[in-house]
């Protein structure tokens, strides 16, 4: 892919699912990646003390992504983390927010701990994260910051207030950040999935035959006030590694403050 080539690239929640498949897509275009999440130890020692050539055998995680333990929602690691991967590995030219956690739950059942985890996580993570970078590649006037957000931020959700509200926030503030950041050329973009194929989407799915749910995913369900998917299909990690690698690339270089909806059309675009 243009515009990748060596660069170095940091990818939080790169344990499983769309983060884990986010890392593939990058190494496979030649990328050197930081594969950061809570899931992840450190083999051999301290993250970066093992040549980056050398697969881990650690779960979910992609060969020859280095492993760094992380906790997006503390500040004081994520910074510590980001120095880590920029000695060991070189300047971040790319960033993806990936780590995210969905509990749902109806707006006036949600308990006032779930909220806060949830922004924790989808809201504060990204800003923690972005800013420790974003501090790091203005002085260098490059760079490329991607979140990964929800179609649930542009359509309201049955079940999935605290979801979407915190995936809205972590969308406006990339687009505020792209614009602060666009004079020193960097450039900051949102992916949007829909239904995934992740165990995010399984654990909605708990408590209900897997055909059933799986049917409504895909022709909607008037209950809830949804509607399906007009392609047919849930996306697959892949499918989401696939947008981020374009925006990530060169042929993107005159797009920012970007949402790429990779959903179907399921929210018709709203």
């Amino acid at each position: 892919m243009d515009g990748i080539g060596t660069r170095v690239a940091l990818v939080t929640g790169a344990a499983q699912g769309i983060g884990a498949a986010v890392c593939e897509a990058l190494a496979g275009a030649g990328a050197r990646v930081a594969a950061a999440d809570m899931r992840i130890g450190r083999p051999g020692g301290p993250a970066g003390t093992v040549p980056y050539s050398v697969p881990y055998a650690v779960p979910y995680l992609v060969p020859y992504a280095v492993p760094y333990s992380m906790d997006v929602r503390d500040p004081r690691a994520v910074e510590e983390t980001v120095e880590r991967v920029e000695r060991d590995l070189g300047p971040i030219d790319i960033l993806v927010n990936v780590a995210g956690v969905l509990l749902p739950g109806r707006a006036e059942e949600t308990e006032d701990e779930r909220w806060r985890q949830t922004f924790a996580v989808n809201t504060d993570g990204v800003f923690h994260t972005s800013r420790a970078v974003a501090r790091r590649m203005a002085p260098r006037r490059r760079g490329v910051i991607i979140t990964v957000g929800s179609n649930a931020a542009a359509v309201p959700r049955i079940g999935m207030a605290a979801y979407a509200a915190s995936k809205a926030a972590a969308a406006m503030f990339t687009k505020c950040l792209g614009l602060e950041l666009a004079t020193y050329g960097i450039r900051c973009n949102v992916v949007s999935p829909g239904s995934t194929d992740t165990s995010m989407l399984r654990a909605l799915w708990e408590g209900r035959e897997p055909d059933e749910a799986h049917s409504a995913t895909l022709h909607g369900d008037p209950a809830a006030f949804r509607v399906g998917i007009p392609l047919g299909r849930v996306a697959e990690p892949g499918d989401i590694a696939d947008a981020v690698l374009f925006l990530a690339s060169e042929r993107a270089r005159h797009i920012t403050m970007h949402d790429l909806f990779v959903d179907g059309g399921a929210t018709l675009r709203a």
